[in-house]
């Protein structure tokens, strides 16, 4: 599903810093990956370039058999919205709408009429056991509840890929337990989770962990 050959990312910032050097990684389909580290390994670098939120400086990477290393912002823009749900630590749900509301907007912007919106965020909050919560708002609704719309309005597009980034930073230790319990179930259905963590404890839930260090794959 992604692969990998000797990414290296680079930034100058008055000197050159390297963010990551010489990654060469496989994730399969159906794989479910913690990608675990420090601050400043290289883990969200390398999310940002298997998002399509980012370029690397040399080498290629390749999602969904497509290479991606040198195309441009619309077309990685494309592949990000068809294939790719991100989910983040901090939920970004808007407070003006409701969990259904937050889970149509994606949706909207990709030209989907009003009545298919509502249907496939009515069945993404199903999906993730907030039915009965559609029209409560983001300060309604529990942590955890509201990283259950986000993972809810990650799955609107029906994307093969679900990039988590510290999804459980923002969580109590029961919330995160019942978050990765969605992701398993996520899996199983066929879907490819990728979780960036610097928690052990989360990363033992998957079924493999990648760990990065100073920019490397330890």
């Amino acid at each position: 599903m992604i692969r990998t050959e000797k990414l290296t990312r680079r930034f100058h910032l008055g000197e050159t810093v390297t963010a990551l050097e010489d990654v060469s990684v496989s994730i399969a389909p159906r794989d479910f990956l913690a990608v675990i580290g420090p601050s400043g390994s290289g883990k969200s670098t390398f999310m940002n370039i298997i998002g399509c939120l980012d370029q690397p400086t040399s080498g290629k990477c390749w999602v969904d058999g497509q290479e991606i290393s040198a195309l441009s912002s619309n077309e990685l823009a494309a592949i990000k919205n068809r294939k790719i749900g991100f989910i983040f630590q901090h939920f970004n749900l808007l407070d003006r709408l409701d969990a259904r509301e937050n889970i149509e907007l994606p949706l909207m912007y990709a030209g989907v009429n009003k009545r298919s919106r509502r249907e496939i965020a009515e069945i993404a909050l199903r999906l993730v056991g907030l039915a009965d919560r559609a029209r409560h708002r983001p300060a309604q609704l529990s942590g955890g509840q509201q990283q259950r719309v986000a993972v809810a309005r990650a799955l609107a597009c029906s994307p093969k890929i679900i990039l988590a980034d510290e999804p459980t930073g923002a969580l109590d230790s029961k919330s995160s337990g019942e978050l990765m319990d969605l992701f398993h179930s996520l899996n199983e259905a066929g879907r490819t989770i990728i979780v960036i963590t610097h928690d052990a404890r989360i990363a033992r839930r998957a079924s493999r962990v990648i760990r990065f260090l100073d920019g490397r794959v330890q």
